[in-house]
């Protein structure tokens, strides 16, 4: 028994007549004829009652009638689904660590919503991707780029530290103060060469990667840091933060590519909301 076969019984049971199924499927009633005769050999039974009006069907036909259209609706919704997937255009999005997550799935909640025939993936910053969220620094000499955010680095303090007793931290209140060093980061790069230059040398007592854990090892006491002033930065109200005088550390986040596509000009109108957003 083929799908075909019971779509042409379908549409003779509808239709009851063989000449008016032929017309309906655009072929000559000797194929719906030869398609019938083959499926009732199948089933061993008869299923249409022909007279010179049409066709009739039989009891036995009436009984498979709802079974045959509940399979071929099955049928068309396994096609759908597998139309769906082959249909779907994948998008690799390269994200570097310590954006933001609120923010970031915010943007990747609005990209996904928009572009229903899309299966994003994010991967590491620096694999093969069509785009890339990232600090400007990390960009490579072939990448356009659109500003998506720009904000200060600040000094992550312990909430009892007696530096939090003032409004102005200078370099010289760094000398020996207890750091938290967070690899990779350029903005540390910078205070380092400033630090360097003024004769101020910290006492580094740990080196991490994420934001996160150098917020947590602040948190326990254990020293100072250099964090990116994002909002999910500065709501932890157990941690305070001041900025560094006579040195400017910024950071810009940024949408960069090289081959313009459709998804990617999406992408692009929506960095541009979302950088317009007070986070």
């Amino acid at each position: 028994m083929d799908l075909k076969s019971l779509h042409y019984f379908v549409m003779v049971f509808e239709a009851r007549s063989f000449s008016g199924a032929a017309k309906s499927c655009f072929i000559a009633q000797p194929s719906i004829s030869a398609a019938i005769a083959q499926l009732e050999q199948t089933l061993n039974t008869a299923l249409f009652n022909r007279h010179a009006r049409g066709a009739t069907a039989t009891e036995r036909g009436s009984q498979l009638y709802p079974l045959a259209k509940q399979l071929l609706g099955q049928a068309d919704a396994i096609k759908t689904v597998f139309k769906a997937e082959n249909c779907k255009q994948a998008f690799y999005l390269g994200v570097t660590r310590g954006l933001g997550v609120e923010r970031m799935s915010a943007l990747l909640k609005d990209f996904t919503a928009s572009q229903e025939l899309m299966e994003l993936t994010l991967v590491p910053h620096k694999d093969k991707s069509d785009a890339r969220i990232i600090i400007k620094a990390e960009l490579n000499e072939q990448e356009e780029h659109q500003l998506l955010w720009q904000e200060k680095y600040l000094l992550a303090l312990p909430y009892n530290h007696v530096l939090t007793l003032k409004d102005n931290i200078q370099l010289s209140d760094l000398d020996g103060l207890a750091f938290i060093q967070r690899v990779p980061c350029t903005a540390w790069h910078s205070l380092q060469e400033t630090l360097t230059l003024a004769g101020v040398c910290v006492d580094i007592r740990a080196k991490i990667q994420t934001i996160d854990y150098a917020l947590g090892l602040v948190n326990a006491g254990l020293g100072c840091a250099l964090v990116p002033a994002h909002p999910e930065v500065l709501n932890k109200n157990d941690i305070a933060f001041r900025e560094i005088q006579g040195v400017q550390l910024n950071r810009e986040v940024v949408l960069a590519y090289q081959q313009s596509s459709p998804l990617l000009t999406s992408l692009k109108k929506l960095v541009k909301k979302h950088s317009q957003l007070s986070w």
